[in-house]
């Protein structure tokens, strides 16, 4: 199963800059992606997972041995394990643009960290380009055998939880990851905090699904201080676990919010941190109706260009809006989540809200299967048929 929105836009990318970096937890699907990616390529392509002791030999001398691939695409998988090599891909690029060769020399494959990201845009700026891979979206597992969205939603985006034969062959995989992820591969990553200590932190931020951050809170739920929650929390999001959803604080005359809400990106990881195994555990449980929100947002943002800047509203009168899209200046999207199909109707707050922000359109996403209007000229639209409509804007 691939990602075919990220492939779209990774080639571009290719045909654009000469490095593009594919950033994203593991297990979410990267490297099979590069490769669907190099098999698409009209030239050779060369794959290399740092991972591997006899990959990592190879690069050793990186100069040397990238020197003799200059017609190919190269493409490095885990490359967080060798980072200097990225002076020596500076050096081999701008070789290579005084030849004429300007673009899609190398696609490099990471887990998100922040020393990552920091030095690879310091050391190629103006040559990289970065690109952000969710966890499978509604719209690329659609089927019409079963509701694929609401086994995407139980599950998870992670294609393996996804797939698995049983809920229990995928709750039991997503239990695996988080441990695996937290013992092995967030030390492997910089960070050094005991497994225990960070997961029952990541657990409460499942708890808090969808609400305002209350750093307050999660300090004394933890026993630790106010500054080590922001750090947690700075791991967890630049690990691209979890998502920090800004308030919109364009409108100064009213008195917002400015509490950030924070989500646990994959909905299947929200339900194996809260014991959670199938869906009808899922929708009698009081995590539901958040945990629905969060994968409807996770969908959406995950399909947007990074132009798109996305918050949410809320004012001390009560107006609130769940999703903003600023598409630009002039086109701004209110969004409503909702898990009712019967009654989809949005509260007085949602239309206060639009009229403070000046929303163009207004959309209440629901699990039902048809496109309909309400008042107040809101339309009512399916997951997946607003995922499709939005992947044919960009």
């Amino acid at each position: 199963m691939i990602h075919r929105i990220a492939q779209s836009r990774l080639t571009e990318l290719l045909k654009t800059f000469p490095a593009v970096a594919l950033l994203g937890p593991r297990q979410v699907g990267k490297t099979t992606l590069a490769h669907a990616i190099a098999e698409s390529q009209n030239r050779s392509a060369i794959y290399l997972d740092l991972e591997l002791p006899s990959d990592l030999a190879k690069l050793k001398e990186p100069e040397l041995y990238l020197q003799q691939h200059t017609d190919k695409l190269v493409i490095i998988d885990e490359i967080h394990r060798l980072p200097g090599i990225f002076q020596t891909l500076r050096a081999l690029i701008d070789r290579r643009r005084r030849s004429g060769s300007k673009a899609g020399h190398f696609l490099i494959l990471g887990s998100a960290s922040m020393d990552l990201l920091q030095q690879s845009a310091e050391t190629l700026a103006g040559r990289i380009a970065y690109h952000e891979l969710s966890p499978l979206t509604a719209s690329e597992v659609a089927s019409t055998e079963r509701p694929a969205s609401n086994v995407l939603w139980s599950r998870g985006g992670f294609p393996e939880s996804f797939l698995a034969t049983t809920d229990s062959e995928s709750f039991q995989w997503r239990t695996q990851f988080i441990q695996t992820y937290l013992e092995r591969d967030v030390p492997a990553l910089g960070p050094r905090i005991a497994a225990q200590t960070l997961h029952q932190f990541w657990q409460m931020l499942a708890h808090s699904q969808g609400q305002l951050l209350n750093a307050a809170q999660l300090a004394q739920a933890n026993g630790i201080s106010g500054q080590t929650v922001a750090r947690y929390l700075d791991i967890m999001v630049d690990l691209l676990l979890v998502r920090r959803l800004e308030p919109y604080l364009t409108n100064t005359k009213k008195r917002l919010t400015r509490s950030p809400k924070v989500y646990v990106r994959d909905s299947g990881l929200v339900h194996a941190l809260l014991g959670i195994r199938d869906a009808e555990e899922l929708l009698g449980h009081p995590i539901s109706g958040w945990s629905w929100e969060g994968f409807v947002i996770q969908n959406i943002l995950a399909i947007q260009p990074p132009s798109v800047r996305a918050s949410f509203y809320r004012s001390s009168a009560g107006a609130e809006i769940d999703l903003v899209l600023e598409l630009s200046a002039r086109e701004i999207w209110a969004i409503e989540v909702k898990r009712s199909i019967n009654n989809p109707a949005p509260a007085r707050g949602f239309h206060t809200g639009c009229q403070d922000i000046g929303a163009t359109r207004k959309i209440v996403i629901y699990p039902g299967t048809e496109t309909f209007m309400l008042a107040h000229n809101t339309q009512a639209v399916p997951l997946e048929k607003f995922l499709d409509e939005e992947s044919k804007l960009f």
